[in-house]
């Protein structure tokens, strides 16, 4: 290998060393950037996926009972029905009183209720037909008790949450919307 007047390197035969130096970089930079497209639609898919299984995944409602008076008591337990609802993504039955889990994940519900303390009431957050945590007012004279409670509850696709009115017990709602059922899902697993 010689150096030229013009400063190009060439091999001994004349060709231009630089020049197939270059091709070669050229090709590596092609197949390079090509790898680099691949990774890049590649990525731009996943993305779709996640963007996807995030927006699939809003999952929440939020509900009152809404009757204006006392529901209850009654001589067996029951399954509250919750009338106006405010919020809903569509795996809250308002008709049945029951939220059924759309993707299997860990979700939170809370609920609140209202009574006159002339009478109890007791409310149960139930999943699958097993009652999981309770709230209780016992009867208490003559003036008006509120009781919440809530949990985070690791749920599959088709459990069922709702809320139960103890048999004997009542409950009192009206237009203030004093009892609710709320639920919505944290995160899926």
């Amino acid at each position: 290998v010689s150096d030229t007047d013009d400063g190009i390197v060439q091999s001994p035969g004349g060709q231009d060393c630089c020049a197939a130096e270059s091709r070669k970089n050229c090709c590596q930079l092609f197949v390079s950037l090509r790898e680099i497209e691949t990774k890049l639609r590649n990525t731009q898919r996943e993305m779709e996926v996640l963007k996807s299984q995030v927006q699939g995944n809003k999952v929440a409602f939020g509900a009152s009972i809404s009757t204006g008076e006392n529901v209850g008591p009654f001589n067996t337990h029951t399954t509250l029905i919750y009338k106006k609802v405010y919020m809903n993504t569509g795996s809250f039955n308002p008709a049945a009183g029951i939220f059924t889990a759309p993707v299997r994940g860990v979700y939170y519900f809370s609920f609140s209720g209202h009574n006159h303390s002339s009478k109890p009431m007791g409310l149960q957050l139930m999943t699958n037909g097993e009652y999981v945590v309770t709230s209780y007012n016992h009867a208490a004279g003559n003036r008006y008790e509120a009781a919440t409670n809530g949990m985070m509850l690791q749920l599959e696709v088709g459990d069922q949450v709702y809320m139960r009115l103890m048999q004997n017990t009542w409950i009192f709602d009206n237009i203030h919307n004093l009892s609710t059922f709320i639920g919505l899902l944290l995160f899926p697993l």
